[in-house]
């Protein structure tokens, strides 16, 4: 239930009609990149907007650009063509990768794998690029990579993670003060006893989303990584892809995603508080499917700036790209449409 109290949003989506009073029918989203192009997240430099997803089965990280944040072109080249000794050969299954430019002028990609050692599962890697369309050279190590089997292996990760069943989506977020962040979903659905994404049978496994300091190079940890959420009965299986922005009144907002990719009940939701260590206090679902025509909508991103939103909905067979814009507050949350 929203109260008063909390920051709310306007939400103003690339539409393909603008809505009217009284509505006579819900206006219909119409993606921004059309092909299969999911998990986005988006990066802003001086000259162009950037747009990076999971693998496509040709390339393991897509890239797109544009100029005005409307007309996207996908780029024909892999961002990151060569993979660590840690991936999956056969398969890497590289998934939602998240790009940042670090103080230095450098980039600063995240990214998940399937591990070489344990297929099933993933963790999370980095690797950097002088360009943000790459190439981005991978790191040696896992960045986090919490006990991937559930039988207390490491896998020697750059940074030691709570929880079990590897790590996925990672994301960056700079605070106002300058100090960085890492964002990443312990994976412990893909070590739950079954069901929908795994973890649809009890004892269901606990899917945090966890949050850690990190130094100027998005790599080096400044202490303990903490939990901002974990998924609760509203949540079926799981909760994923953490996205973070901090509003102009210092309220901090957790985008993130809940139930399983595969269902029609994924969503794009989020969760506020005060301090970015939390306690957060979860709302939304902010997308749903049948919101604007939209199905399965999930694995929001929201850039460095607060303002511009990605994320991804069913298209054609694939999951395309839809984007937003985010400003205000007010008492209601609502979608203006243009």
């Amino acid at each position: 239930m929203l109260t008063s109290s909390l920051f709310f949003f306007i939400l103003t989506l690339h539409l393909s009609t603008t809505l009217c009073a009284p509505a006579k029918r819900q206006a219909q989203a119409t993606p921004v990149i059309s092909q299969d192009f999911a998990d986005p997240s988006i990066l802003n430099t001086q000259r162009k907007w950037y747009a990076y997803a999971t693998t496509n089965g040709r390339y393991n990280v897509q890239v797109a650009n544009s100029t005005d944040f409307s007309s996207w072109t996908v780029i024909k080249k892999d961002a990151m063509p060569n993979l660590p000794a840690w991936a999956n050969p056969a398969s890497p299954q590289v998934w939602a990768p998240d790009v940042s430019q670090r103080d230095d002028g450098s980039f600063l990609l995240y990214f998940s794998a399937a591990l070489a050692k344990f297929p099933g599962q993933h963790c999370v890697g980095a690797a950097t690029s002088s360009t943000p369309e790459g190439p981005f050279i991978s790191m040696t190590r896992p960045l986090v990579c919490p006990d991937p089997d559930g039988t207390g292996k490491g896998m020697d990760a750059m940074i030691a993670s709570p929880g079990a069943g590897g790590a996925i989506d990672a994301s960056g977020f700079k605070d106002a003060d300058g100090k960085r962040y890492l964002l990443y979903k312990v994976d412990g659905n893909s070590i739950g006893s079954g069901g929908i994404c795994k973890n649809g049978i009890a004892p269901q496994r606990s899917t945090p989303i966890m949050l850690v300091e990190v130094e100027a190079d998005g790599v080096t940890a400044m202490g303990k990584p903490v939990q901002l959420i974990d998924r609760d009965n509203r949540d079926g299986p799981l909760v994923e892809a953490p996205s973070l922005m901090r509003t102009q009144d210092g309220t901090y907002i957790l985008f993130y995603s809940s139930n399983c990719f595969t269902s029609t009940l994924y969503d794009v939701t989020w969760a506020s508080a005060s301090r970015i260590t939390g306690p957060y206090v979860k709302f939304g679902p902010m997308f749903v499917t049948g919101n604007f025509n939209l199905e399965a909508p999930g694995g929001a991103s929201i850039a460095a700036d607060g303002l511009h939103l990605a994320f991804h909905g069913n298209y054609k067979g694939g999951r395309a790209m839809y984007t937003t814009t985010v400003s205000g507050s007010g008492p209601n949350l609502r979608a203006s449409l243009r």
